[in-house]
């Protein structure tokens, strides 16, 4: 059971009827000891649990009401929700209950929000330790499991569980950051100095990243560059696009293997094989069914921006292959924007992608082949139509095996002058699937860290 603020051990606490009546809503946030989590059918999974936000005004919600704020900025909850608890006083401003859902926010405002909590589930598989001494832990990260706690998910993140596994005092410092549904080499700072050391190596670009992604089709051959700039599309829905307008970003990838389709491949527990299933007769409607079997891409990023890696390969035309987002048909169309860098199709992505999870299953361009077993497209999360008995909100069900992570790891992280270097081994699925040979580890052939960038002409 979660504990409250009133819960809450404490030493040398007044006499109950000395004390001052509790405010309607609770301004620091909750934090049930220990951790409300358990285990079961492969998930680790968080009871619900009453909790409060504190978040500062940030520049883009100045000057803004406070209900166009949740209703733009935060999609785990429909608008109705948020003008009720406007109206309630679970949401309050600076500590104090809001006159009406068109109260202005302005800058150095603190936003507090009491919920009833309900997070995801995430895998339970264990977060792996690929070295570790007095200053840095260095972690093998699961795929599906955010860093921090944002959105839905709060001690489903890496920094909760690694809290919960070291005591209540311990606070890991992360030095950088990989996507949710990334997994791989991350760098935990058991210290304050140790983690801004750490964390200044790798924003000044003085550490070579190495990624692994698994892609639609037979991807080229040789040192592929994209250097198509990315520009944030919608901070809601975290969606990034190829833009003229866009960030810097250059990305250097070299093909480590590739496995043509085989019918035989694909299993009902296993993600279906996204275009085994053979040719459409009509290949105009579904250019994405002659990209034929898949790849196993080395990803080199010169650049940090969000999502560049998955935006840069499906500009190229191969997308990573369970991809919810950047290999969706229902989202980008047929054509899984291949080449696209303009904005006229920006509002229609939108809209669809915003009804992913919700009415319909996140999920990526493999399951609209008609010759794909359900089996996935029925174990996916999505809205159940059930609502919890304390507080009303609508219940998911839990994420299918396609949605707990995507095929990208970072598998390798080099310092520059030689000094260290950390790798894991390569991800399942990214090793040769049975009846085929193919490379059980990465081989110098195929290294991207060993790029000639000077030669390329892609030094900065």
């Amino acid at each position: 059971m979660a504990l409250t603020t009133s819960d809450q051990p404490a030493f040398n606490v007044p006499r109950p009827d000395t004390l001052p009546p509790p405010p309607a809503v609770a301004i620091t946030p909750c934090d049930p000891w220990p951790r409300p989590y358990y285990l079961e059918d492969g998930l680790r999974r968080v009871h619900p649990y009453h909790f409060t936000y504190n978040t500062y005004c940030k520049m883009r919600w100045r000057g803004r009401e406070i209900l166009d704020i949740f209703s733009s900025e935060f999609r785990d909850r429909p608008v109705e929700y948020y003008r009720n608890a406007i109206e309630a006083g679970n949401v309050v401003l600076n500590g104090k209950r809001l006159p009406s859902t068109n109260a202005v926010v302005k800058n150095g405002d603190v936003i507090s929000h009491t919920l009833h909590r309900h997070e995801p589930p995430v895998t339970a598989d264990p977060i792996g330790i690929v070295h570790e001494d007095e200053d840095l832990i260095v972690i093998n990260k699961p795929a599906g499991v955010p860093v921090h706690p944002a959105g839905r998910y709060n001690y489903n993140s890496v920094i909760e569980i690694l809290r919960a596994q070291r005591g209540h005092q311990f606070n890991p410092l992360p030095c950088n950051r990989l996507d949710r549904l990334t997994s791989g080499i991350m760098f935990i700072g058991k210290h304050k100095k140790a983690a801004e050391e750490m964390g200044a190596q790798i924003k000044g670009r003085t550490v070579k990243k190495e990624y692994m992604a698994r892609v639609v089709g037979e991807f080229p051959e040789g040192d592929i560059v994209c250097e198509k700039p990315i520009l944030q599309i919608s901070p809601k829905l975290g969606l990034n696009r190829v833009r003229a307008n866009g960030k810097d970003a250059r990305t250097v990838f070299r093909r480590l293997a590739y496995y043509p389709p085989r019918a035989n491949l694909q299993t009902p527990e296993s993600e279906p094989q996204n275009l085994d299933a053979g040719l459409d007769k009509d290949p105009s409607k579904t250019p994405w069914k002659q990209l034929q079997g898949y790849s196993i891409v080395r990803c080199r990023p010169l650049t940090g921006r969000t999502h560049q890696l998955r935006v840069h390969l499906q500009f190229l035309g191969h997308p990573i292959a369970n991809d919810p987002i950047y290999c969706n048909q229902r989202v980008f169309g047929p054509s899984l924007a291949h080449g696209e860098s303009d904005s006229e199709n920006d509002d229609d992505i939108i809209t669809r992608l915003s009804r992913m999870g919700k009415s319909e299953v996140a999920d990526a361009v493999a399951y609209h082949d008609e010759m794909v077993d359900d089996y996935n497209k029925r174990r996916a999360e999505k809205m159940t139509g059930e609502s919890c008995d304390t507080c009303g909100t609508e219940l998911y069900s839990d994420p299918g095996v396609h949605e707990l992570g995507i095929y990208l790891h970072a598998l390798r992280y080099a310092c520059e002058d030689g000094k260290w270097e950390y790798e894991t081994e390569l991800p399942k699925w990214a090793l040769p699937p049975e009846g085929f040979d193919g490379p059980m580890t990465t081989t110098k052939e195929s290294d991207p860290l060993a790029v000639d960038l000077e030669k390329m002409g892609l030094l900065e």
